[in-house]
């Protein structure tokens, strides 16, 4: 996909990663609809702020009537309460799936009749290595990003004969707010992430590796599916 005078969506494009993939876009040619539950929180010079709050079906339907002209949605927006699947609060663990899950599922489903109505275009899919790598202390996450992982295929499936591709992005530890706690050694910059993430969009990957952490996990879950 040429991300020249692409237009793009992006959620969650307020801060972090989501940041960084709006400025990339704008900075490879693209229009952008940074989209944010609050758009005035948007301070990104170049692009159209959007109000899009994924676990609202009306604001969803609002927002795919504003950017009618898209061509490529980036659903990144997500959150992590850090909950455990048993001890964890349930409401935690349900807020993760309506977030992460149900969120960018009923972003792509509003958005995937633009898309199409716009000549196709492409799907990208903010994930983690918590899709492949499931630890207890952070349950609700990597279940939540383990359904979106399913989700991405399937709907990858689905939206083909439509003309629209959907690629998953897959990264560990970056440099931003839901990060905060981890040692800086072991996180990544997200600008680098966002670079790869467009890089790959670009080169039509299905799915996109983003460090080193995270292709290894995916080598070893190859390698145990083989045995």
């Amino acid at each position: 996909m040429d991300l020249n005078n692409t237009v793009a969506v992006v959620t969650g494009a307020n801060r972090g990663l989501g940041r960084h993939l709006a400025a990339g876009l704008v900075e490879r040619g693209a229009k952008v609809y940074a989209a944010a539950r609050n758009p005035e929180t948007v301070d990104l010079p170049g692009v159209i702020p959007l109000k899009l709050d994924v676990t609202d079906a009306g604001s969803i339907t609002a927002a795919a009537r504003i950017a009618s002209d898209a061509t490529l949605l980036v659903n990144n927006a997500g959150i992590s309460t850090s909950a455990p699947l048993i001890s964890g609060d349930i409401d935690d663990v349900r807020s993760e799936m309506d977030v992460n899950f149900y969120g960018p599922l009923a972003v792509t489903r509003a958005f995937a009749p633009v898309i199409e109505n716009n000549g196709g275009g492409t799907v990208l899919n903010v994930l983690s290595v918590l899709s492949w790598f499931h630890p207890a202390a952070l349950g609700s996450y990597a279940s939540s990003k383990a359904a979106a992982w399913a989700m991405s295929d399937a709907v990858r499936e689905e939206l083909a004969p439509r003309g629209i591709s959907v690629s998953a992005l897959h990264v560990a530890y970056m440099d931003t707010d839901m990060a905060a706690g981890v040692p800086a050694e072991q996180k990544i910059d997200p600008a680098d992430v966002a670079a790869q993430a467009l890089d790959g969009i670009e080169s039509g990957l299905a799915e996109i590796l983003a460090d080193d952490t995270t292709r290894y996990v995916k080598q070893s879950l190859s390698s145990s599916n083989s045995e």
